[in-house]
């Protein structure tokens, strides 16, 4: 059973060479790979469920920043080793703004200079449940949290709220 959750064929098929990267450290080279294939399904399970927790091990372990956005609210959150730290930004009452259409913390910059709407700022911070960072992380992501590379929202609403 994975931690996180079996690769899919086309997530495999992407990350074949290191596929077979993974496969000669577990000391099973092409032939071999291809009688396992033919031979035994459980084992061909395993190694598959390895190297998909390998992969998202990898991919969270270098995760800084998370995003979650719907028409009303923005949520923000910075990834640290021992806590998470959520800002939020959200739109009070009906108005014109829709934050899932936003591209750049820049477009949401210009977004609030130009509205008249009435925003509720929030924050919170906790440390992760039973210290599985990694988990918490995935988890996230399942719910529709995505991956922000350079964090540059956060920073504008931890710049927002240092104003305030």
């Amino acid at each position: 059973m994975p931690k996180y959750r079996r690769l899919n064929l086309q997530e495999l098929e992407s990350l074949e060479k290191e596929f077979v990267s993974f496969l000669a450290l577990h000391g099973i080279d092409g032939p071999e790979w291809v009688k396992i294939k033919a031979s035994d399904t459980e084992k061909v399970d395993s190694l598959v469920e390895q190297f998909s927790d390998a992969v998202f091990e990898g991919i969270l372990r270098k995760v800084e920043y998370l995003e979650v956005r719907s028409p009303q609210d923005i949520k923000v959150f910075h990834c640290e080793e021992e806590k998470i730290s959520l800002l939020g930004l959200k739109i009070d009452g009906e108005g014109e703004l829709n934050f899932e259409s936003l591209r750049s913390p820049e477009a949401l910059a210009k977004l609030l200079q130009e509205s008249d709407a009435k925003l509720q700022m929030y924050s919170a911070e906790k440390t992760y449940k039973d210290n599985d960072r990694s988990g918490e992380l995935f988890r996230m992501m399942q719910a529709g949290a995505s991956i922000s590379k350079d964090g540059q929202m956060y920073k504008l609403l931890l710049a927002l709220k240092t104003e305030e």
